[in-house]
């Protein structure tokens, strides 16, 4: 586990009097990570991991520096893992029970004084349902909602993604294998995984990862072994690179997510035109 500058503040550990003595415009921050298969080189926990490491090191940071209130909910480890469902390991929610999980989570904090409440995601199955969830949570309970992910510009922490994986290094690839070598290195076995990149993907103009047109798929249609990328030149010290330059970016999150206000400032009101003195009146 990295060295953390102070230790995060947790919801659980306050009281119900604290949790109300919150600053106005407290940030909660509720990691979502996934149990699923990543292949045979990383473990079901991998998604997990990441999405609570990230962000309780982002929440360390930012209440260390003191520059916006925040609190660290405790982690979803089971979330919506269905395109994975066909091999051993895996352990998922079905969309509408996850969607429900969120919705309840969000009245739940409401109750409590929140109006702020970002998800830090490790997983990307959770993508589109929790756009949906950050409308609902704001229709509904008039929070705020963020929904932010562990990203990582591709030209920092080693190769770049785009030439190594042709940018499809999606799940179990060389990013993940390298921040679990980081994270977890005593789960993480890369001799077991070799390149398992969809290259006929490149074939299609506008459809696929990372291109404009999505589609729908499971982790079989790209093979037995469950997991999409490859991991060679993965490392400890570039999972280190990756994790510390994300988790550096999710800080800046928390402190815009506690200022954040879309609505546009009031417009003064128009003058009334002046009449320039002994000006004829309209007859």
């Amino acid at each position: 586990m990295p060295d953390l500058p102070v230790r995060a503040p947790r919801f659980i550990d306050l009281s119900g009097p604290e949790v109300a003595a919150l600053p106005p415009d407290t940030v909660a921050v509720l990691p979502l990570g996934a149990v699923e298969q990543h292949g045979p080189h990383l473990p079901v926990s991998t998604d997990y991991v990441v999405a609570t490491e990230a962000a309780e090191a982002a929440v360390s940071t930012v209440a260390a520096a003191g520059s916006a209130p925040v609190v660290l909910l405790e982690g979803l480890a089971y979330t919506k893992s269905d395109e994975h469902s066909h091999y051993p390991g895996t352990i998922w929610l079905s969309w509408d029970t996850l969607m429900r999980v969120l919705v309840d989570i969000g009245r739940s904090l409401q109750t409590s004084g929140i109006t702020r409440l970002l998800f830090i995601n490790g997983h990307g199955g959770n993508s589109a349902l929790g756009q949906v969830a950050n409308r609902e949570l704001r229709k509904r309970f008039g929070l705020r909602t963020f929904f932010a992910h562990l990203s990582v510009p591709p030209d920092q922490g080693g190769r770049s993604a785009v030439d190594h994986e042709l940018g499809m290094g999606i799940h179990g690839g060389y990013g993940e294998t390298s921040l679990m070598m980081h994270l977890r290195p005593e789960l993480v076995h890369p001799e077991l995984a070799g390149r398992r990149v969809p290259e006929q993907l490149t074939g299609f103009a506008h459809i696929g990862f990372g291109k404009p047109v999505s589609f729908g798929w499971l982790a079989d249609d790209f093979g037995p072994d469950g997991y999409i990328g490859d991991v060679s030149g993965a490392s400890a010290d570039v999972g280190k690179q990756r994790f510390e330059a994300g988790v550096a970016a999710l800080a800046e999150v928390i402190v815009e997510a506690h200022r954040f206000d879309p609505t546009p400032p009031p417009v003064p009101p128009t003058a009334s035109p002046t009449v320039p003195p002994g000006t004829p009146a309209d007859s």
